[in-house]
């Protein structure tokens, strides 16, 4: 106990941990935010699940066109400078978004070119923060200071969507400006990061090799891939975000807050879940436990699609982001502790692809679904599937049962 609090308390004697976490915190709680209300003005509009699948859509295709792009970057410059390009560049997004809701300007086509230009924003900020974190901190406080910042991500995803949704009902401009602001204090931090290790800049000419050599890497580590393609075909299957103002509007008859709390209530899980993985962390049958938790995950699913109970339905969510956080700390243990500094962006850039993206895929493919079938069917479909993934994945990657810890 008293080593485990000594370990903890010096991650935050780091300077540069609180600049890169308070950067992280607000700019996701400034993006959640922004989307919640995309999402239900875009739905208020159009009542359309094909529209909210192009929401999803719409970030996800920037996302697979830069991927390579990005990691070359990433390993090529200064990571702070693209994480401040980047901030800037969403809060601008964001101002444009308060101005134009409040000119009565915004179409359901003005919001899916502000989500398509933050989907190719992000496909930049996510990788690049990542492979941050391992010269911020130093390799021995990595896997804590990886729980830690999984805590307050995932109490942004709470503040978020809560805040978007409430602010929304408030007034439809309130979302954007606040958004704006909280961008403008994530910039601040994200530049003012001290880091503890110099950030080791690749200078290699730039030909087809070093571009897809993270995806070489990848494939070099069985575990790696299974843990990262597992989590992929998940979230993928059974990701139930693109629905949620279906389900809050027509199933479960809640209005914006309603949406805002079922947005937020996976989060809430996925939080309780990363603080007791800090302070209990996973130091045997690493493997069994994400493929137990990556099935749960599934199941949960399918009793929220189930479900049209307000209460069942956020139980259900609480306890998707819970097990979903299991198999996050083991993928991000795995990829930042077994790549080197210099290929970190590029191989983060194919995590963001396989991981970020499959939330977006996986949106835009619930969204066409459940046009055709209807949102519970879809969402059952989907947990389904999740669950026959894992069946899979057990055959096709047996050693991803047989990992014992985190370090390798």
């Amino acid at each position: 106990m008293d080593s485990y609090q000594s370990r903890r308390g010096s991650v935050f004697r780091h300077p540069g941990y609180l600049n890169f976490a308070a950067s992280r915190v607000f700019s996701s709680i400034s993006f959640q935010s922004a989307t919640v209300a995309m999402g239900w003005m875009i739905y208020d509009q159009t009542h359309s699940a094909f529209a909210l699948g192009l929401v999803g859509f719409c970030q996800f295709l920037p996302m697979v066109i830069l991927t390579f792009v990005v990691g070359h970057v990433a390993d090529r410059f200064d990571r702070r400078r693209i994480g401040l390009a980047c901030q800037l560049l969403e809060g601008i997004t964001c101002l444009i978004l308060a101005v134009a809701t409040w000119q009565h300007w915004l179409t359901p086509t003005g919001i899916l070119v502000a989500v398509t230009v933050m989907g190719a924003v992000v496909s930049f900020e996510r990788p690049t923060m990542a492979s941050l974190l391992p010269n911020v901190v130093g390799p021995s406080l990595l896997q804590q200071a990886i729980a830690t910042s999984t805590s307050m991500m995932q109490t942004a995803f709470i503040i978020g969507p809560s805040i978007g949704g409430l602010l929304y009902g408030l007034d439809p401009v309130a979302p954007f400006a606040f958004s704006a602001i909280c961008f403008a204090i994530a910039s601040f931090n994200v530049i003012s990061i001290r880091m503890e290790r110099q950030q080791k800049s690749g200078r290699e000419p730039v030909t087809l090799k070093s571009v897809f050599a993270g995806v070489a890497f990848i494939r070099s580590k069985p575990l790696m891939l299974g843990t990262i393609s597992l989590d992929l075909f998940a979230v993928l299957l059974g990701g139930a975000t693109a629905l949620l103002p279906m389900f809050a509007r027509d199933i479960l008859h809640a209005g914006p807050w309603g949406l805002g709390l079922l947005r937020a209530s996976p989060a809430i899980g996925a939080l309780v879940m990363s603080i007791v993985l800090a302070r209990w962390p996973i130091q045997s049958e690493a493997g069994k436990k994400m493929l137990i938790a990556v099935a749960i995950f599934g199941v949960a699913t399918i009793v929220f699609s189930l479900s049209s109970n307000v209460i069942l339905s956020v139980g259900a969510l609480l306890i998707v982001g819970a097990s979903d956080t299991v198999s996050v700390v083991v993928r991000s243990s795995l990829v930042q502790l077994l790549t080197p500094d210099e290929m970190r962006g590029r191989v983060n850039a194919v995590n963001s692809l396989f991981i970020g993206t499959s939330n977006q895929l996986g949106e835009f493919e619930s969204g066409m679904l459940a046009a055709v079938l209807g949102p519970i069917v879809t969402g059952i479909v989907g947990g389904v599937g999740t669950i026959a993934v894992v069946l899979l994945w057990m055959r096709l990657f047996p050693d991803l049962g047989k990992v014992k810890t985190l370090s390798g």
